[in-house]
């Protein structure tokens, strides 16, 4: 049910956030133009249902919120509201393009064009190969941040889907969307689609390595603020400016350990990962030393 706010404005709660959101960083005339789009877009979508049977338009709002999130610039944020009216929708690119111009108009046919492209053969093939390509294809990064972003909302809404449906879906986001956002140095959104694809095609061994995680990291944030404290301290010691980030080791990536190395878990060591970015490269090795 809407909220009164909601009511009262014309639109839904998602979108209500979303305009609070993008005030934070965006001009007004930007946020009216993305407000737009949603009221493009809503009408173009209305009477689609996704598989957990809310109406589409939730779907697209959801990646453009991904997308705010990020401080990506308003075309991006407009064009990832846009992106399934080509494909799904009558509207067509010159639509689009009388209303809000090339530049949005290209970069939703641009995610169009990696909707049309065959996964399943590809990843048979070779997943390199495929992400390669991808990326070739994409003039402009932000069609690959869309297509990142609406992978990212697809893999957190799986549960309407299908066995067969999830497992598929995950090995891709593994094999191509995962080292994707590695590449691009989208850290936090790799975790996280690591962590879903591998929850989602090997649910009993993601669970069963997360519960061993717990059983021998105890209480993990804790360890890693302390270890954090000690390499802030000696860095600050020996002069070396520098940031720090921590956390525990996901999963999936020991998982791939395992794999590789074949271990066993309790062979298994590191369980927590330290980054330390310096400034200039003297640095780097001094922090090292």
């Amino acid at each position: 049910m809407s909220s009164p706010i909601a009511a009262a404005t014309g639109y839904p709660e998602p979108v209500l956030k979303l305009r609070d959101l993008l005030n934070t960083y965006l001009e007004p005339d930007k946020v009216a133009l993305i407000l737009k789009a949603y009221e493009v877009a809503e009408a173009a979508h209305r009477g689609q249902t996704r598989k957990t049977g809310e109406p589409y338009i939730f779907h697209p709002v959801a990646v453009a919120q991904i997308l705010a999130n990020m401080r990506m610039d308003h075309d991006s944020i407009a064009a990832a509201i846009l992106h399934d009216t080509i494909e799904d929708t009558p509207l067509s690119w010159d639509d689009i393009q009388a209303q809000f111009g090339p530049e949005i108009a290209n970069l939703v046919e641009g995610v169009t064009k990696l909707d049309k492209m065959k996964f399943r053969t590809r990843i048979e093939a070779d997943a390199e190969s495929f992400r390669k390509l991808m990326l070739a294809m994409s003039r402009d990064l932000r069609v690959i941040f869309i297509k990142l972003a609406d992978r990212l909302h697809n893999m957190r809404t799986l549960g309407g889907m299908s066995r067969a449906s999830r497992r598929r879906i995950a090995r891709e986001t593994l094999d191509i969307y995962a080292p994707i956002a590695d590449r691009l140095g989208m850290n936090s959104m790799k975790h996280e689609l690591e962590d879903m694809g591998f929850a989602n095609l090997y649910p009993w061994r993601h669970r069963t390595i997360t519960e061993h995680l717990e059983a021998v990291s105890g209480d993990r944030q804790d360890i890693v603020e302390n270890i954090l404290g000690v390499l802030r301290k000696r860095m600050a010691d020996a002069g070396v400016t520098c940031r720090i980030t921590g956390r525990q080791t996901a999963p999936y990536s020991i998982y791939k350990k395992m794999l590789a190395r074949d271990l066993s878990f309790s062979e298994v060591t590191n369980f927590f990962a330290f980054r330390v970015i310096t400034r200039i490269e003297s640095d780097c090795y001094l922090a090292l030393g």
